[in-house]
């Protein structure tokens, strides 16, 4: 690792930063409701819905008079089942993601992803979408580990990359990911290209927002 760089390692989120994976998230979702009797949702509102953990999606799309724990986890078990039909359909990797990674890797900075999906998924669709690029770490949401913006997953992925915090640059789309680096002493950078607004972003804490993923490359040495 040349030693002119500040940052030994990117730490991204998946859906909204590296996938667009909204159409998809979006479409299993309104199955889901329909297969419960349910109405569906406009693909735009899934921007806000997703990105805090299945539960909480299904939380967010039912009917505030549907929001109890069985109904919620009648949802969510009817989201697994439609997602796993169509995670692929749609989904594709954002435009630049792929040239910045294999930029990365390059340049022998450490590679990881940090998602609120489940484990399965994550694993699944990264080794999917984005193959052959030698990531050190990537972690969906396990029943262990306080889904974002809690630390524990951050921290636990600097520990296994023995890295300090302050040795990653997090690359996020949504203020849970702006708290996330933030709670977990990284550097907050604030995808436009994904779910969410730059306003947002900025009130999360984003330390700098890019337009496109090849913009980070210059903030290697920012410190």
């Amino acid at each position: 690792m040349p030693a002119s760089y500040h940052f030994q390692a990117v730490l991204f989120d998946l859906d909204g930063t590296l996938l667009d994976t909204l159409t998809d998230l979006a479409d299993s979702m309104n199955a889901a409701l329909a297969g419960l009797g349910l109405p569906g949702h406009p693909r735009e509102a899934y921007r806000y819905f997703v990105g805090d953990g299945m539960a909480t999606l299904a939380r967010r799309v039912l009917p505030e008079t549907r929001r109890d724990e069985e109904n919620i986890a009648r949802c969510v078990a009817a989201m697994r089942e439609e997602y796993g039909r169509r995670w692929a359909e749609q989904t594709r990797p954002y435009p630049g993601v792929q040239d910045l990674l294999d930029r990365l890797a390059g340049l022998g900075l450490r590679l990881a992803i940090l998602s609120n999906k489940p484990d399965e998924f994550t694993r699944r669709m990264v080794g999917h979408f984005l193959p052959g690029l030698p990531w050190s770490e990537v972690r969906g949401q396990r029943p262990e580990v306080p889904k974002k913006p809690a630390p524990g997953g951050a921290l636990a992925i600097a520990q296994a990359l023995s890295l300090p915090s302050a040795r990653l640059l997090y690359l996020g789309d949504t203020n849970t990911d702006m708290q996330t680096a933030i709670a977990s002493g990284m550097y907050p950078l604030g995808a436009l290209w994904g779910f969410r607004t730059a306003s947002e972003l900025l009130a999360a804490g984003a330390r700098e927002l890019l337009h496109h993923p090849l913009e980070l490359l210059p903030l290697l040495h920012a410190d």
